[in-house]
């Protein structure tokens, strides 16, 4: 292999610290766009900690891809100007605190070259754990670098997508978006301008900022919650899915999901441009 696929793969970073309060917790379920009504107390659970009766804020279970925002194996070398997620994958061990000190051990799983023009596919996966060294949470993502294909790494190997149904789906749910999402959601950590800045977006090949990666699998968590959940954070123990096209804040997103056991597998899309956003989504349940 290529002295750039031995330097990717050997890539590791242990013990990076974090810590986190409700006010983060707060702020990420409201970046996803929960609490848009404010009669809502099944949402307001998530964005309210300030009951007249009182009871304790949930965290949404996607708040671990940001409770340690920027934790990773190393610097990539990456052009970040033609970066963006491929996939994400959590499993949940525990159900993630209101507030928390928690360390973060990073590594590089596998490093994929599609040839030059276009791209390399670079996996990598993070444990979160508490103070007590216990895991809440394992995050498994790919990003794909568009810009820094080319090197020689093996062009094979990824993980098989999750098959989704044949059937028609059990249940679809919109949710709509605000023209503002992406500048709220940013607050989370992801400061890349892409999500903010016309002229950075349009030199990405866009022809506006577009939503996170991340905000749209938080939507989709969202959308599990309210249908197949109950709303209880506890029910998660795994979420994955893999990035098709991207959201444009304003956009309402259309999820299609069918439950079989303890699995939920579902896919999003925007209807108005007729672009599926999510594919192989996948919910493992209690």
């Amino acid at each position: 292999m290529s002295a750039r696929y031995d330097e990717l793969m050997a890539l590791k970073s242990l013990g990076q610290t974090y810590a986190y309060t409700d006010r983060d917790v707060m702020l990420y379920a409201y970046g996803i766009g929960m609490g848009a009504d404010p009669m809502d107390d099944k949402e307001l659970a998530f964005v309210n900690e300030a009951y007249f009766t009182a009871r304790p804020l949930k965290v949404v279970p996607t708040f671990a891809s940001v409770a340690a925002w920027g934790a990773g194996p190393g610097e990539m070398k990456l052009n970040r100007l033609l970066v963006v997620d491929g996939e994400r994958d959590i499993t949940f061990h525990k159900p993630m605190p209101v507030a928390a000190n928690i360390t973060a051990d990073s590594s590089v799983l596998g490093v994929y070259d599609k040839g030059e023009d276009k791209g390399v596919v670079i996996r990598h996966k993070t444990v979160l754990k508490d103070e007590s060294g216990a895991e809440l949470a394992t995050l498994v993502a790919s990003r794909f670098a568009r810009g820094d294909g080319g090197f020689g790494g093996p062009t094979e190997g990824q993980p098989e997508a999750h098959a989704m149904p044949a059937r028609a789906p059990d249940k679809t749910v919109d949710i709509t978006t605000r023209p503002d999402q992406a500048l709220v959601y940013r607050l989370c950590g992801d400061r890349n301008p892409l999500h903010s800045d016309p002229e950075f977006a349009k030199r990405g090949g866009f022809p506006k900022p577009i939503l996170h990666g991340m905000c749209t699998y938080g939507i989709t968590c969202r959308g599990v919650l309210q249908t197949y959940a109950d709303y209880d954070p506890s029910a998660f123990k795994q979420h994955g899915v893999r990035f098709s096209s991207p959201v444009y804040p304003g956009e309402t997103v259309s999820m299609d999901l069918w439950k079989d056991g303890n699995v939920v597998s579902f896919e999003a899309k925007v209807k108005q441009r007729g672009v599926t956003v999510i594919k192989s989504g996948r919910t493992v349940l209690a």
